[in-house]
């Protein structure tokens, strides 16, 4: 998690970007041109909106653009891009998982800051190549883990680093839905048919698609790290090739002289459910409860004491959450404006390095690293589960894979 920015705001010309993938009915694409916009630090400026070219020119002239930069190859677009003396200066990947290893390496390559959606790539193998060429540019690269940008779930990240719930010892993570129940991916729905395919996917299903999220949002707000884990992954819907629920058990490195355990659960075959991220967090002197259905909203729970409900901008509201709230308290904030926050807080990053500024540390937004965590993750999920649960040590950032189970 890159945390830099400038603390002083001020308006700017916006950021020159362009998108690849996102055109007609995209959803995320739709998502991230919002999230984009909110806060007028960029402005859409080309796209490689499909691979298809009679749908990549329809899906620019819908959105305006200058029909010399609309491409159908985001190669084509990267390589014209950086000649143009008014080129592109990030470009936003909302392309299915199988894509973000190839696009993004042209645009890093060329110096331009990629904002790319999530997980990081589809397989392990890609993710470290795309770490490398990360590494090795002088672009940033931004992963829209958005449930991050939510204001009250930076105050519970910043209320657990200043010790407030004592030494961590337990984190539940949970996301479930159920638009998966049934096999609707034979029937031709387009979401379905490439998140569960893995080809387009990568190895995880509802691991690489929501447990990522899950898991990220467990690690940021506790500021705990991985050591190892034991996974139950199914696939409960007949023929399904990827699981659509997983129960994972999670230990922590120790810190603080405590090793906090964890259980994340992550469902797509969960009638009932839509979109229940949802986190607990508990130590040696209190516990914090989130839910995404009620975001504004924050319970904090100082042992032996009655429930508090923190209030987004509202009385006991944080620095760390107020610096990403908009309105006053009592006006709800939530899934675009928490999407916004990561753009924004990427802007302030592009700003400082466009303006050759000096970064304070108050700007925080997913990184490379995040996104490899999160491949990390989706690859121990897999192997543990296909040895009947065994515990699999994580590796770190560097290799990605240690192969010893060390529990049966």
């Amino acid at each position: 998690m890159a945390i830099e920015g400038s603390s002083k705001e001020t308006r700017q010309e916006p950021i020159r970007l362009g998108m690849v993938g996102g055109g007609s009915g995209a959803f995320i694409g739709a998502v991230h041109r919002i999230a984009a916009r909110l806060d007028d630090h960029f402005q859409l400026v080309a796209g490689a909106l499909s691979s298809t070219p009679d749908r990549a020119r329809a899906s620019g002239r819908e959105l305006g653009l200058d029909p010399s930069r609309i491409y159908s190859d985001f190669r084509e677009m990267a390589i014209r891009e950086a000649k143009l003396k008014s080129g592109i200066e990030a470009v936003a990947i909302v392309t299915p998982n199988h894509v973000h290893y190839a696009a993004a390496k042209e645009f890093l390559k060329r110096g331009i800051h990629v904002i790319c959606d999530k997980p990081l790539t589809s397989t392990l193998a890609d993710a470290k190549k795309l770490k490398r060429a990360a590494d090795e540019s002088d672009a940033l690269f931004v992963l829209t883990h958005n449930y991050t940008g939510y204001p009250m779930v930076r105050q519970a990240r910043e209320m657990i680093a200043n010790g407030e719930i004592g030494a961590v010892r337990l984190v539940q993570m949970e996301y479930p839905q159920d638009w998966l129940t049934e096999s609707i991916e034979q029937s031709g729905q387009k979401q379905a048919a490439w998140r569960t395919d893995p080809a387009r996917s990568g190895a995880g299903g509802s691991t690489g698609d929501i447990g990522t999220h899950a898991y990220n949002l467990g690690c940021f707000v506790s500021g705990l790290e991985l050591e190892e884990l034991a996974a139950d992954l199914d696939s409960f819907v007949p023929g399904r090739q990827l699981d659509d629920n997983a129960h994972v058990m999670l230990r922590f490195k120790e810190k603080d002289g405590a090793r906090a355990k964890g259980m994340l659960w992550c469902s797509q075959v969960a009638p009932g459910n839509e979109n229940g991220l949802m986190l607990r967090v508990y130590g040696s002197k209190g516990g914090l409860e989130w839910t995404q259905k009620d975001p504004n909203y924050l319970w904090y729970t100082p042992f032996g004491e009655p429930k508090r409900l923190l209030t987004r901008a509202g009385a006991g509201a944080s620095p760390a959450a107020a610096r990403v709230s908009r309105i006053p308290s009592g006006h709800p904030e939530g899934y675009l404006e928490a999407f916004a926050n990561i753009y924004t807080e990427a802007a302030r990053a592009i700003h400082a390095r466009r303006n050759g500024e000096t970064v304070d540390p108050a700007v925080t937004y997913p990184t490379i690293d995040d996104g490899m965590k999160g491949m990390i993750f989706v690859d121990a999920c897999v192997r543990s589960s296909k040895r009947n649960g065994a515990w699999i040590k994580v590796g770190g950032l560097g290799d990605g894979r240690d192969n010893s189970a060390v529990a049966g």
